[in-house]
């Protein structure tokens, strides 16, 4: 059982930001930003890539609701949204789980581009793989 489980359960207290049937969207306890918020759904997936298909609008329409919700709070001037998905990404907890993290100019943050620079192959390389 994970942490969110216990979350869902009412095990663990947390602060919700946006609650409907399908997902919870609640503040993140390392938070990045003011505001940074985590919404899993309320099925049990890993990772994005095992959410069944039957869950997978209900669940972006929460996360869509969790950022309008942020946004008439905080006002934040964006937004930088993601998934960790698998160990070597970063994700320590195994339940899908996507991150809102609010976002104002000057706030000395970047964007996914600055998150990992290894490519070493050319483009038409890898291109090749996927015909």
């Amino acid at each position: 059982m994970t942490i969110f489980h216990k979350i869902l359960a009412g095990e663990i207290p947390n602060y919700t930001v946006y609650e409907d049937e399908q997902v919870l969207a609640f503040l993140d306890i390392a938070p990045l930003s003011n505001g940074h918020t985590v919404v899993i759904p309320k099925v049990y997936a890993a990772t994005l890539l095992d959410l069944p298909l039957n869950v997978q609008a209900g669940y972006m329409a929460g996360i869509q609701a969790a950022m309008h919700r942020i946004q008439l709070v905080l006002a934040p001037d964006a937004f930088t949204v993601g998934w960790n998905v698998g160990e070597a990404a970063g994700q320590t907890v195994p339940y899908v789980h996507c991150h809102i993290i609010p976002r104002w100019h000057g706030d000395g943050g970047g964007s996914f581009h600055a998150l990992v620079s290894s490519a070493d192959r050319e483009v038409s390389d890898i291109a090749t793989l996927f015909i």
